[in-house]
């Protein structure tokens, strides 16, 4: 695909759309324009009033038509869009993702909505909490909840390089923004931050658990999300899980929570996994699509099967 710079952004963004729609791509409309603000160094809400004006695309600026075919046609090779604006929406913030580091999916806000709604009560309770995000990836529920529960002490874990310097970035780019801390570690999820051992008021992961065997559909995630990031082991997909689990048993305080974020056809297992590390109360919640998407449990309190920390 070519534009010329006197192409409209109107007949631009059709073309674009069309190309994107035979590509199988889910959402040919928002992305074309998305890929046009890009390419502009704008928003897709001037995309839109410049369609509307019956502008062309080198009103939006120099160079912007080559720059929209090349990211169209890369598009509609299936490069995960993130990668191409270099950015993902996560709750309100806007993180930096790229090749090497899984890109924070909307479903997953809901699950750092349970993490927050934690900390906030901790803080109420206590003036202060200590949340622990394990296998953090870009930092997204870390800094979901360091933004949004003033009082909150985050902590972070990623293994991974590649994933903990995209992490690494976005935790610099959001304290230098709001002033929000999250404390960042390079280390295995199952034996990092040995010095908050029982302190910690919720554990919250979104730890990879797809089933080696199970391949996902679609292309931006089987070709470009990280194997390390999607892959959690073993038969089931709950290897990598359930060393987290473990380690949230440890790090939480009496009566803490845990949230971790499974597939749709995890949910009893998870619960038992939960169960069997010695957890209370397990429980399922559902992503806004109504489908299972995460468990929820605690630490029993220590006068109820569990020790004193």
């Amino acid at each position: 695909m070519t534009f010329a710079g006197t192409t409209s952004v109107r007949d631009a963004v059709a073309a674009a759309t069309a190309l994107l729609g035979e590509a199988g791509v889910p959402s040919p409309r928002v992305d074309a324009e998305l890929l046009c603000a890009h390419a502009a160094g704008t928003d897709r809400s001037a995309v839109t009033t410049a369609g509307l004006l019956g502008r062309s695309l080198a009103d939006l600026g120099p160079g912007v038509a080559d720059e929209l075919a090349r990211l169209v046609a890369a598009r509609g090779e299936r490069r995960p869009l993130q990668h191409l604006t270099g950015r993902a929406p996560f709750r309100h913030l806007e993180l930096e993702v790229g090749p090497g580091v899984f890109v924070p999916r909307p479903e997953t806000e809901d699950v750092a909505q349970v993490a927050i709604d934690a900390a906030r009560a901790a803080v109420e309770a206590r003036g202060s909490a200590v949340v622990v995000d394990l296998c953090t990836g870009s930092g997204a529920i870390a800094l979901a909840v360091a933004t949004e529960v003033p009082g909150a002490q985050v902590h972070a874990v990623e293994l991974d390089a590649d994933a903990h310097a995209w992490a690494a970035r976005n935790v610099a780019r959001v304290a230098a923004a709001t002033g929000a801390v999250v404390t960042l570690v390079r280390g295995d999820a199952r034996t990092a931050l040995g010095h908050l051992d029982g302190s910690v008021d919720v554990v919250v992961s979104n730890p990879p658990y797809v089933p080696s065997d199970a391949v996902p559909r679609d292309p931006e995630v089987a070709r470009h999300d990280p194997a390390v990031a999607l892959y959690g082991l073993g038969a089931d997909g709950l290897e990598v899980p359930r060393g987290v689990t473990a380690a949230a048993v440890r790090l939480l305080r009496p009566g803490g929570l845990y949230v971790m974020e499974h597939s749709e056809v995890q949910d009893s297992a998870a619960r038992s996994m939960a169960e069997a590390a010695g957890l209370v109360d397990a429980r399922t919640i559902p992503d806004l699509t109504g489908r299972p998407r995460a468990v929820v449990a605690h630490r029993p309190p220590a006068d109820v099967g569990g020790s004193e920390s």
